[in-house]
């Protein structure tokens, strides 16, 4: 499976008319509309991958796999005629070549965060624009560092009681824990730590047509 980093291919004259989320992510949505691109948001069902486990595989390969999956699952459900891009997106910290996804409990979301503590983790966000042939127009990486310190006990606790880690790729949201006070620095694009890269992708909506 290929993964550029560079724009997206050619596509037919008159490009697309509309861009398609393919995710259940109000986080993504967010990034979408706080830059100005009109989207809409189409869901396939069978693509769960917090079912899905990734074996032996490396954690780049991983979150293209599945932005290309989700992406071309929702093409796959559009008219022939239908003239769209899909957009599909997954997200995934690595520590200790781990790859490390949604919690999947309570317990596992504060395994996750303790082991971040005090330590350095990456995150990875794959990102792939499907045409509604299903044919793939572009299929990227992008990446970030992460820095977290000592949170405590008491703080990890009162987190976990908010159950705001559900859903969220290493169980927490960036610029949320910024926001309270979490000791976080970063380096790459926070919003690819969000779950979708902007200065990445949106030079290549732009391209596409589909921009501000």
């Amino acid at each position: 499976m290929p993964v550029t980093e560079e724009g997206p291919i050619s596509i037919e004259a008159g490009g697309p008319n509309r861009l398609i989320l393919a995710s259940r992510s109000p986080r993504r949505r967010e990034l979408l509309r706080e830059a100005g691109i009109r989207h809409e948001v189409k869901l396939a069902e069978d693509v769960d991958d917090s079912d899905l486990c990734p074996g032996d595989v490396s954690a780049e390969y991983w979150v293209a796999s599945l932005a290309y999956l989700k992406a071309r699952a929702v093409a796959d459900l559009l008219d022939p005629g239908d003239n769209a891009v899909v957009l599909g997106a997954d997200t995934v910290c690595v520590l200790d070549d781990e790859i490390i996804g949604q919690p999947r409990d309570r317990d596992d979301a504060r395994r996750i965060i303790e082991s971040f503590e005090n330590r350095e983790h990456g995150v990875l966000t794959g990102v792939a624009l499907v045409d509604h042939r299903g044919v793939m127009l572009d299929l990227f990486i992008d990446r970030a560092i992460v820095r977290v310190g000592g949170i405590g006990e008491a703080e990890i606790e009162a987190y976990l009681d908010s159950e705001n880690w559900r859903g969220k790729a290493g169980a927490y949201n960036l610029f949320e824990r910024l926001e309270a006070g979490w000791p976080i620095e970063f380096e790459g694009d926070g919003s690819t730590i969000v779950g979708l890269p902007m200065e990445a992708l949106g030079p290549r909506l732009s391209e596409l047509g589909l921009g501000i």
